[in-house]
Formats: structure tokens, sequence, C-alpha cells
């Protein structure tokens, strides 16, 4: 997926993502490559909050970073609860839990056949 407007790439905005999540300290932020076991995307974004409000902040990071690339969410679910947000971009799709809800849903477990990535390894 690239954005023939300004160029930016899957990985731009994978990397943008993280960086928004980081800005507004996000805990234990991973990506998942699930292109080889999933059609519905080929990245999970996973990360959490302490408590509501920092979820909301981290997914409006998210947004206005993205935006600002010209990267904007398709379908946002959960944002109104505020303990799990999931913000689909058609490729990727950001997962923002309260730590609760993180460690109840265990997306890495259910997804274990993904490939965990570093940033770096983009």
């Amino acid at each position: 997926m690239t954005n023939t407007k300004n160029n930016t790439t899957l990985t731009d905005y994978i990397k943008a993502t993280v960086n928004a999540l980081d800005e507004k300290k996000a805990e234990d932020i991973r990506i998942l490559d699930i292109h080889e076991v999933s059609v519905m995307a080929d990245f999970f974004i996973i990360a959490n909050g302490s408590n509501i409000n920092q979820v909301h902040a981290l997914a409006d990071n998210v947004s206005e970073e993205l935006g600002k690339l010209g990267c904007h969410v398709k379908q946002t679910e959960g944002y109104a609860c505020g303990n799990w947000v999931l913000m689909d971009y058609g490729d990727f799709i950001v997962h923002i839990f309260d730590r609760e809800n993180r460690f109840f849903y265990d997306l890495e477990h259910i997804w274990r056949d993904g490939k965990e990535i570093g940033a770096e390894e983009l």
C-alpha cells in the first residue's frame, strides 16, 4: 500500500504508528506479521495503556499522525468503552488495550502463528 501523493509505504505507516504510540508512552508495543496466516491484514500492531484516558490518547495520536501522512482509518471499534480500541487501516490493524484486557485477550498468543518483528526489521 503506497500513498501516491507522498510516496508513503506500508512500512512508513507502521513505523509512524509505533512512534505515535511511543510518544504517548504506550506499554509493550508489538508488531505481528500475520500476512502468511490471515487475509484480514498483513500486520497487527498491539499496545496498551494504563487507563481509559491513556488508551484514548494513544488512539487519538495514532489517528492524527497517520492522518498527516494521508493514511486514514477505515473503521474504529471500541473507542467509547476504551478498554480495547481496534483501528482498521486495511493492510494493518492497530489494537490498543487497557492492561487488564490486553492480558485477558492475549492476541499475541492467539496469533502465535504470525511472526513478531521489531520496528527496525521493517
